[in-house]
């Protein structure tokens, strides 16, 4: 079997492989761990995504664990907080975006339970339909950052080829309700 060409002949270390053979396409069942996906596309944007990957562990830091609880209590003192740190992305815009979606993710848990339970409630929906609806939910959600995220959280195929190792682990770890 070979890999993605994304990685394909990346060394075990590489921050790029290490992501892909074991959290790209994974299914994600916590929703502070969900919601932090969301943040890390959403702070790609513009970015690479090795620049995220190697700032992975400061977001966490920064974003109390991506505690949706938390964020969602943000005042403008973490703003402020948040803006000075250089161990993530300091952008204003991603900054509230994450504040308000954490917010709206508080509100859907009184309809589904969950993050988690809205994404599934939704599922099976194309590209463009989750698209439409992310944007009319979030903030700073637009196509490249929706389709990454529902990928990289096994909501949307293509994270791995059939021929890639990781795919199969992926299919196994995958609710029986998925598509893949």
């Amino acid at each position: 079997m070979s890999y993605c060409n994304y990685c394909e002949g990346m060394s075990d270390d590489n921050v790029h492989k290490v992501y892909h053979d074991n959290q790209y396409g994974f299914p994600i069942n916590d929703d502070d761990e969900l919601f932090g996906r969301l943040i890390l596309e959403i702070n790609q944007a513009g970015l690479s995504w090795e620049t995220i990957l190697k700032k992975e562990s400061g977001f966490r830091k920064a974003y109390d664990e991506f505690s949706i609880d938390k964020i969602s209590n943000y005042k403008d003192k973490d703003i402020q907080r948040l803006l000075k740190d250089s161990s993530i992305i300091r952008n204003k815009l991603k900054v509230n975006a994450a504040i308000f979606n954490a917010q709206k993710i508080k509100i859907l848990r009184n309809d589904f339970g969950s993050f988690k339970g809205w994404l599934d409630h939704y599922h099976p929906l194309n590209s463009d339909e989750w698209t439409k609806l992310f944007k009319k939910t979030f903030k700073f959600v637009g196509r490249e950052i929706v389709n990454e995220f529902l990928m990289s959280t096994g909501y949307l195929l293509g994270a791995h080829e059939k021929s890639c190792p990781i795919f199969d682990k992926v299919l196994q770890e995958k609710p029986k309700w998925s598509s893949i």
